[in-house]
């Protein structure tokens, strides 16, 4: 499976998260949920070639969280990164030919992140490579929640992760959890590259 951000402006996206936290984080929404419901998506499991279907609600958070060592400094920073967060939620499907989902199906994701509190904080439209679509909700300063919408041709990705997230440490979930490989470059400090 391609990971969700191998279009070409891939850094401009980073930039755009970290950047784009301060500008959204002075928005006083109003509190809500930031579980989407995924189920109107179940429907295209019968004509993928390939489904990922991720449900991590807040209790298997906790025990996922266990499972990390504190030894590992890898694991260390998986296990704080996910304290606190409520639940990880991922679609993906895979398509053998174009056409296999609709407009309707893509709409009734966003219809969810058009409500108070979230805001589109990147949108990239590609006629070759697809689309991508970054959402944040707002509680105040913090940020609730994250959905990740991921459309080409062939292939349509959603994922939603509920509760606190730490942008500057959200590379660490790629490829955890069911959590897709994102792009996210993991930049080194210069204590690192000593």
């Amino acid at each position: 499976m391609k990971t969700l951000f191998q279009l070409k402006p891939a850094a401009l996206l980073l930039a755009a998260l970290m950047l784009g936290c301060s500008a959204v984080a002075a928005q006083t929404p109003t509190p809500q949920t930031s579980r989407l419901e995924l189920s109107s998506l179940d429907h295209l499991a019968a004509k993928a070639s390939e489904t990922v279907d991720v449900n991590i609600d807040e209790r298997l958070m906790r025990l996922a969280a266990k499972a990390f060592s504190d030894k590992d400094a890898d694991e260390r920073e998986i296990k704080k990164l996910i304290t606190g967060v409520k639940g990880i939620y991922v679609k993906s499907f895979e398509f053998d030919s174009d056409g296999q989902f609709t407009t309707a199906d893509v709409d009734a994701i966003r219809a969810q992140v058009r409500g108070p509190g979230w805001t589109r904080l990147v949108n990239v439209t590609s006629k070759k490579e697809g689309n991508v679509e970054v959402y944040l909700l707002m509680n105040g300063e913090e940020i609730g929640g994250l959905a990740v919408l991921s459309s080409e041709d062939r292939e349509l990705t959603v994922v939603n992760i509920v509760g606190p997230v730490d942008l500057e440490k959200l590379a660490k979930l790629e490829g955890q959890f069911g959590v897709p490989e994102l792009g996210i470059e993991k930049t080194k400090s210069k204590k690192d590259e000593n």
